[in-house]
């Protein structure tokens, strides 16, 4: 039997919830060191304790506190974004060179932000670190579709085989990570470019902002790297209505092809397990929003709807 709806999203949002199961969250939750920053009274992530016991701290300037299981950058309060993401930079740094994880052999040159209390801005840090700390990630998903008298179709793209993360799964037609200071459209936007050889011209006024889901992941063998670690995320979401004339092309080295699938095909694939988790729960949000996913053909439909948007436990920002 396949994986239903409802195991995707699990198999995705897959930190557990407090309210459901304490002794589960408890003992997961002991795994793992809060991630803080000094003068911000709040959790920005969860550092694997494997991950605090082999990274190289710089004493100058981070306190590890066993006892309450908490890492946190001992700058002065009143610091700047810039003065705290140079001193991150450092420790990111001195990690590289003793080459301890896997993760920072993708050095992606993309900074990640960290955001605090209010939408504030803390600091940020290079990319294919930002799983070491467990920081929210923020990122943009588009799927693109053809629709006629037959129904939906889908251009569904395959990862390549020789990328980091994921390699050879199903993705959504464009999705990417956002950089510090970007905004969620021009994301998307860039990425459809990059990735699909969309042209910017005729895809900007048609993009449609429909959402976003959220999820808390921990991350497995697949997303390459250190297994354990914690991914907290919101992907903002969008749909594109593409003409039949219009295909989406590789632009990069991140996609091998794309493929125009119908909804039967993307269900059949799904249930295989064959998208990359957070894609999944993606997909089937759009299944849901266009009435393709209902009460009356998934007995999960309720427990869908509230997973498709967990409420995170970290300060989120606002890209208003």
């Amino acid at each position: 039997m396949g994986k239903t709806n409802l195991d995707l999203i699990r198999e995705c949002d897959n930190f557990p919830y407090h309210e459901d199961n304490r002794a589960a969250y408890t003992e997961t939750l002991n795994n793992y060191h809060a991630f803080r920053v000094n003068g911000f009274d709040a959790t920005l992530g969860y550092i694997l304790n494997s991950v605090v016991e082999k990274f190289p701290w710089p004493k100058s300037y981070w306190v590890i506190d066993s006892g309450a299981k908490t890492v946190t950058l001992n700058t002065p309060a009143d610091a700047t974004p810039e003065y705290r993401s140079k001193l991150v930079a450092e420790s990111i740094s001195e990690a590289v060179k003793a080459d301890v994880f896997e993760v920072l052999r993708g050095w992606r040159n993309e900074n990640y932000p960290v955001w605090g209390p209010g939408g504030q801005l803390i600091l940020d840090m290079e990319r294919c670190a930002s799983p070491l700390f467990g920081i929210v990630s923020y990122g943009a998903h588009m799927t693109c579709y053809v629709q006629d008298e037959a129904g939906f179709k889908f251009w569904i793209p395959r990862r390549a085989k020789n990328k980091q993360t994921y390699p050879s799964m199903l993705d959504n037609t464009v999705a990417g990570g956002m950089c510090t200071n970007e905004k969620p459209f021009e994301c998307i936007v860039r990425e459809a470019m990059e990735e699909a050889s969309l042209p910017e011209s005729s895809i900007r006024s048609a993009i449609r902002p429909v959402g976003c889901v959220t999820y808390s992941h921990i991350r497995d063998a697949r997303a390459g790297g250190e297994t354990g670690l914690s991914q907290p995320e919101v992907e903002y979401v969008y749909d594109l209505k593409l003409e039949p004339k219009v295909i989406p092309k590789p632009g990069d080295n991140e996609v091998e092809e794309f493929n125009l699938l119908t909804v039967q095909e993307v269900q059949d694939a799904l249930a295989r397990g064959e998208f990359k988790p957070n894609c999944s729960v993606v997909i089937i949000d759009f299944f849901v929003r266009h009435g393709l996913l209902t009460p009356e053909n998934d007995p999960d439909y309720l427990d869908i709807l509230s997973r498709l948007h967990r409420r995170l436990e970290y300060p989120l920002a606002s890209h208003c």
